[in-house]
């Protein structure tokens, strides 16, 4: 049986005339963070002071001696998950290999050899100067040259970014001891046939000198099912069957079950040589792109169920990303869960995620649309590119597709629409420039290793050049022109066939923003927070979105704070609510964007230290199985009742016409019944509309439960709410309100707050963290009538007054 020797100890970093103990995986960054020779780049202005390591050489060294030449085994093989990037590799002083990949994995023959193993990164900068002298320049949209080497794109700095050009064994390293024969490849091809799973195993061995000849022999297992296979050559099939198999669902849609697919190698007497072991799932997934009489479509069918996609864009949650362990993968992906996402896509400009990630994804019932890793440039398809780029293709689709969570590959990001609108293809002048990656090389791959899976050149991507690249009526399209020079209820003005980008930034919490800028005073022009605002004209946008709809306030942080938080929350809420509406046309929105990678003003909802921002919780709100909508319309408001669950949802909704001082001026109920996965929309009556001449009225719709003042508690049911104004301009009363704090029996992290509305409370947001930094609240934003209330659970802190809450309390306040 193989034998395996991890190499995680023993590693150290040469630093001028030093030796660094280094941790592997790791990064130079980590360990000279931990040798104390760097300070945190995440901290203050500390990212400048550590440009100078990106832009060096640094080798690794371990000493091998008594690891490969005493090994009982004809073949020694020394196995690379990940190094970043450009390597050059010695044992003993002579050539082991070279590297130019950090999203390949890399295996080399040490057979008899031993000594030192050194590896030695050359700087990602002169590796990439070194290709484009061959390649020729193409033009990118950052002015780094992540186009011209096989890495993290992101590590050379994004619009919510840092600058940290990693170098390193980013990813587990170890000796392979094997004799006759090891598993080179298993590509498990799963499918269902009227209830039956079945697995195509593609089995791939790699012989020694010594086993060339010998007859070996396969046995596959699942669940009950065994098939074996004798091999003469380097290649077999083994079929399985599973009667009744159960389904993997995306959550919300039914159950994850997962079965243990085994594989066994041994020699021709029954001595077991290599195994391999993987979870899969039984689904079917197809992306049905049909033309339609609005264009063309971009649906998801998962076990034949066609599919909104409550998405969310995912980046390396970590600008240092080995740091990001199996437990912050999870941590992270359970918060998309718990805001009702189910689907998260992987972006082109990070990296392929650790398993780790994929079998999160796989147990929550979160759906993958993976990325090749091509964003925002133009690619050159001459060697030593090409190559590299089929070879990783091919490594890392063998890698991820047993995961029953992946249901899309993607060629890139941005791309195809960068050719077409910002200027390349003049500056091109004929050059290559990614094309055909996207259109030829990618999808030859997948259609050859993983043809149960749909593909799509791009995002966005109309399906053909006969349309714009980003025509929102076919196929995907990024929604970026109303952030950058719009307001946020321009997203009403269009139903695209699915949403793969749009956002708006806000801040992160106070906590992060106190632990990464320390001893500052903070301010949205302060030196740190504008060094931690990496988009262009990233303050002057959030200032405009704000002063749409509020006054926008002078010198006082913690107001601007709240404020743009909270545009951030209602304009993503904008788009989906008005996008859902439009089911089936609109097929789909992904947000960007879940996470951070350091703390950063950027559109994600949760930001680096793990703290949720109120998008977060708006997200749970409109993406929850059941939405309730009141959207504007030409002949006045539209109430969408929005049903994705597999019942019927039949309900009464209470409409309810107000004044700004609490008086109710009309009521009515309506009856709804809402089909499974389907919409309802119904005008509002008209004496329900409120006058938009008086910027006193609003209109309030309640599903479920529905509170009437001092009879209920805010939350119980599903609410819309519709103001005819903008906020700067409705006739709010000062906010008044009583605040309590309730201990939780038998739990000291945890209490209650209790917030009871005397007037209008639009937009109540108690901001945990500032009562502890370790404080969480389970609730966003929430809006008060007159006499109702709303219960707050905070855990994380044990020891809280009434004083103390109410300074961590905001809503909208305009008198």
């Amino acid at each position: 049986m193989k034998d395996v020797t991890q190499l995680t100890e023993g590693w150290s970093l040469r630093h001028g005339q030093e030796l660094l103990e280094a941790t592997v995986p790791g990064c130079v960054h980590t360990d000279l963070l931990a040798a104390g020779v760097i300070p945190d780049p995440f901290v203050g202005l500390n990212e400048t002071e550590v440009a100078w390591v990106g832009r060096r050489a640094w080798t690794y060294v371990r000493d091998l001696a008594d690891l490969t030449h005493d090994s009982a085994h004809e073949r020694t093989d020394l196995v690379l998950d990940g190094l970043d990037t450009a390597a050059h590799l010695t044992l003993g002083g002579r050539p082991v290999g070279t590297t130019r990949n950090m999203h390949r994995r890399y295996r080399f023959d040490v057979t008899g050899r031993t000594g030192p193993l050194e590896i030695r990164f050359a700087s990602a900068y002169d590796e990439a100067a070194a290709v484009r002298a061959v390649t020729g320049e193409r033009p990118n949209v950052y002015p780094e040259p992540s186009q011209y080497i096989r890495k993290m794109a992101c590590s050379f700095g994004w619009d919510w970014g840092p600058t940290l050009v990693t170098a390193g064994i980013w990813r587990p390293v170890r000796l392979e001891h094997w004799s006759t024969a090891r598993i080179a490849g298993v590509r498990p091809l799963v499918t269902v046939d009227e209830g039956t799973g079945r697995v195509e195993v593609r089995l791939e061995v790699e012989r020694t000198a010594q086993g060339r000849g010998r007859t070996l022999r396969a046995e596959a297992r699942l669940a009950g099912a065994r098939a074996e296979a004798v091999l003469t050559c380097d290649e077999a099939v083994l079929h399985l069957e599973v009667p009744g198999a159960r389904l993997w669902w995306p959550r919300g849609y039914g159950e994850q079950p997962l079965y243990d697919l085994h594989l066994a190698l041994s020699d021709d007497e029954g001595g077991p040589l290599d195994t391999w072991h993987r979870r899969i799932g039984f689904r079917t997934v197809e992306l049905d792109r049909s033309a339609d009489e609005h264009g063309t479509g971009f649906t998801l069918v998962v076990n034949g169920v066609r599919i909104f996609a409550r998405g969310v864009n995912w980046i390396p949650d970590d600008a240092l990303p080995s740091r990001i362990t199996p437990e912050r993968y999870r941590t992270r992906l359970t918060q998309a869960a718990e805001a009702n996402v189910d689907l998260v896509r992987v972006w082109g400009g990070g990296i392929y995620e650790d398993d780790a990630f994929y079998d999160a994804c796989d147990e929550l019932g979160l759906m993958v649309w993976q990325d090749f890793l091509f964003a925002c440039s133009a690619y050159p398809e001459e060697q030593p590119l090409r190559g590299e780029v089929e070879a990783e293709a091919r490594d890392n689709v063998v890698r991820l597709m047993p995961h029953p969570s992946l249901v899309l590959w993607n060629g890139n990001n941005e791309n195809l629409w960068g050719f077409r609108d910002w200027g390349w293809e003049d500056a091109l002048a004929g050059d290559s420039w990614g094309e055909g990656y996207y259109l030829g090389l990618l999808p030859r791959v997948v259609a050859e290793l993983d043809p149960t899976r749909p593909y799509t050149a791009g995002s966005p991507w109309s399906g053909s050049w006969d349309h714009h690249p980003n025509d929102p009526a076919h196929g995907t399209h990024h929604s970026w022109e109303v952030w950058n020079r719009q307001d946020y209820t321009e997203y009403r003005a269009s139903v695209p066939r699915f949403v793969a980008e749009f956002g708006w930034q806000a801040p992160p919490a106070q906590a992060t923003l106190r632990r990464a800028l320390p001893g500052e005073r903070l301010a949205p022009d302060s030196p740190g927070m504008l060094h931690h605002q990496k988009a262009e004209d990233g303050n002057g946008k959030l200032d405009r979105g704000v002063a749409r709809h509020f006054p926008l306030p002078e010198g006082d942080f913690d107001r601007w704070h709240y404020l743009t938080q909270l545009v951030q929350a209602r304009a993503v809420a904008a788009g989906i609510e008005h996008w859902r509406s439009h089911w089936p046309v609109c097929a789909g929105t992904i947000v960007w964007q879940l996470n951070d990678c350091w703390p950063v003003t950027s559109w994600a909802a949760v930001d680096s230290d793990g703290r949720p921002k109120p998008l977060h919780h708006e997200l749970r709100r409109v993406y929850a199985d059941r939405l309730l909508t009141l959207q504007p319309g030409t002949d006045g408001p539209v109430l969408a009742a929005v049903n994705q669950a597999a019942e019927p949802w039949p309900t009464a909704v209470t409409l309810r016409r107000w004044r700004a001082d609490g008086t109710l001026i009309h009521e009515s109920v309506l009856d709804v019944t809402v089909g499974p996965r389907s919409v309802v929309r119904l005008a509002v009556p008209r004496d329900l509309v409120p006058d938009a001449q008086s910027a006193k009225e609003f209109l309030v719709a309640d599903a479920g439960a529905s509170p009437r003042p001092g009879e209920g508690e805010s939350g119980e049911g599903l609410r819309a709410l519709h103001f005819p104004v903008a906020d700067k301009d409705f006739a709010y009363p000062r906010p008044v309100y009583d605040v309590s704090v309730e201990p939780v029996p038998g739990q000291r992290d945890r209490v209650d707050v209790v917030v009871s509305a005397r007037t209008l409370v639009r937009d109540l947001l108690l901001q945990a963290d500032r009562l502890g930094p370790a404080a969480v609240g389970d609730r966003g934003l929430e809006t008060l009538l007159p006499g109702e209330h709303v219960r707050i659970r905070v855990t994380g802190c044990d020891s809280v007054d009434v004083q103390d809450v109410r300074a961590a309390l905001h809503c909208v306040d305009v008198t």
